[in-house]
């Protein structure tokens, strides 16, 4: 996936991605790491093929790889990351050698799902099937929820997300 390796690549996303592991590596609370957003990008994409979403690989899987950029802006500045993220991932789109670049629809959805990823209520089956970034916020918000293992968590008990939230059970 050459456009998702142009991300990857990006000196701007390099920098960001460096910030949030080195700010997180004492945190007990889940990570936002390359590993986070890998097992979100995974979860995206087999909720894509089970819901028949139809979103491209590299859209799922870059929108996955920018939802949490804006990440190190909350730990430094105490902006809110989806907010801050938005900007980040912008530019980092903006900066993507043209043939490698995501057209301006594309673009517009990944910046949408980084800016929509933390919704509470989020239920592929209930995605808005209307339009290309209505669908991808919609997967990368579920994402990101079921691929947090609180089952498996050491630090469950003190965490701060509702027992409601948590996924307790193993669950793609």
């Amino acid at each position: 996936m050459p456009r998702v390796d142009a991300i990857w690549a990006n000196p701007l996303f390099q920098e960001n991605l460096a910030a949030i592991e080195a700010t997180e590596t004492q945190r007990v609370y889940c990570r936002h790491g390359l590993s986070h957003l890998l097992d979100v990008a995974r979860t995206a994409w087999i909720i894509n093929l089970e819901g028949g979403f139809g979103l491209a690989r590299d859209v799922v899987y870059a929108a996955a790889l920018l939802h949490d950029i804006g990440r190190a802006a909350e730990y430094s500045e105490g902006i809110s990351h989806d907010v801050a993220g938005v900007e980040i991932a912008r530019r980092i789109l903006g900066t993507v050698v043209a043939e490698q670049r995501f057209s301006s629809a594309e673009a517009e959805a990944i910046v949408k799902a980084v800016r929509g990823h933390r919704a509470d209520d989020v239920d592929a089956a209930s995605c808005e099937l209307s339009s290309l970034s209505s669908r991808l916020a919609c997967v990368i918000a579920e994402a990101d929820h079921r691929s947090r293992p609180c089952f498996a968590c050491s630090a469950c008990a003190t965490c701060y997300w509702p027992e409601e939230k948590k996924n307790m059970a193993v669950r793609v």
